[in-house]
């Protein structure tokens, strides 16, 4: 490229760090993603930054996408790009900026994770051995009993559980909507339970309390989850929303119904939910490997 093109980058650079006050490690990565595309215009013979079409900046995306680059990294190319030619435009440099309408490739969903049912026994059926510990295995049980999410757990109050028709009713989901949900056996024995034992406390409305006799919070169940695990030897590295997972993976499984995991998990959109039919292939796939005749390995 011309040398003026390449003064263009150190300038915009320059005005980044002294004007716009931008940390040096962005500062660092504009500069890497700007040599990026450099070497791109010198590879096609581009001798200046107007001669660049946004079907170049395309391809130049996609070239660094094959070579491996995420599409986090891509993105924050993109972002660079765009802010670089803003930068030219209002100097009078450039017309136009090629980069505005060009979006990276989408980041592949990663697929929860989840425990298989011999996991999740193991978790639960351990027995509790202390008032705190009953109290841990009844939230634990919520949790993959109905499909919990942690903050809706730890909103709980006591007036939202009715154990004689076994549900609950959530009233704090993803955008303050309320939804009623069952109650598996298990989990209904076990709350009963604690409900004999939890402290009395005036005024304090919540299902779980603390030794205080208040409110658990979130980052308290989490801590009194990975306890429990530790404690019980189950090797997954557990979290509230791996059983609210394997809820919807277990329940999706035995019923083929992605509508009624849908309503139960409070997902306003079916795609939300359709990423358990991801996890359910897996199993799928699993099961047809280990018994049709054609996919059996030989030995």
């Amino acid at each position: 490229m011309q040398e003026q093109a390449r003064q263009q980058v150190i300038d915009f650079l320059t005005q980044l760090k002294v004007e716009r006050r931008v940390s040096e490690h962005t500062v660092k990565n504009y500069q890497r993603d700007l040599k990026n595309l450099s070497l791109f215009c010198v590879s096609y013979k581009y001798e200046d930054w107007g001669a660049l079409s946004s079907a170049d900046i395309l391809k130049h995306v996609a070239e660094r996408h094959r070579s491996g680059l995420s599409s986090k990294s891509l993105q924050r190319e993109l972002s660079a790009i765009r802010s670089f030619y803003l930068f030219l435009m209002k100097a009078g440099l450039v017309e136009n900026n090629p980069a505005q309408h060009v979006k990276a490739p989408k980041q592949a969903r990663k697929l929860p994770k989840t425990l298989d049912v011999d996991q999740v026994s193991a978790l639960l059926d351990a027995g509790a051995n202390s008032v705190l510990e009953l109290r841990d295995v009844a939230m634990f049980e919520l949790f993959y009993s109905s499909g919990l999410r942690l903050s809706e757990l730890s909103s709980l109050n006591l007036a939202d559980i009715d154990i004689h028709d076994k549900q609950l009713t959530v009233v704090s989901g993803k955008g303050g909507k309320s939804r009623l949900l069952p109650m598996g056996t298990k989990a209904i024995k076990v709350l009963q339970e604690w409900l004999k034992v939890r402290p009395a406390v005036d005024d304090e409305k919540a299902l779980f309390t603390s030794v205080k006799g208040t409110r658990l919070g979130n980052r308290s169940i989490q801590l009194r989850l990975k306890q429990w695990c530790i404690k019980k030897g189950v090797p997954e590295s557990v979290n509230p929303h791996m059983l609210r997972h394997s809820f919807a993976t277990h329940l999706l499984e035995a019923s083929q119904d992605l509508r009624a995991v849908q309503e139960l998990l409070g997902h306003e959109n079916i795609s939300t939910t359709q990423i358990y039919t991801h996890l359910d292939f897996q199993h799928l796939a699993e099961v047809y490997d280990q018994a049709h005749p054609r996919a059996k390995k030989s030995k």
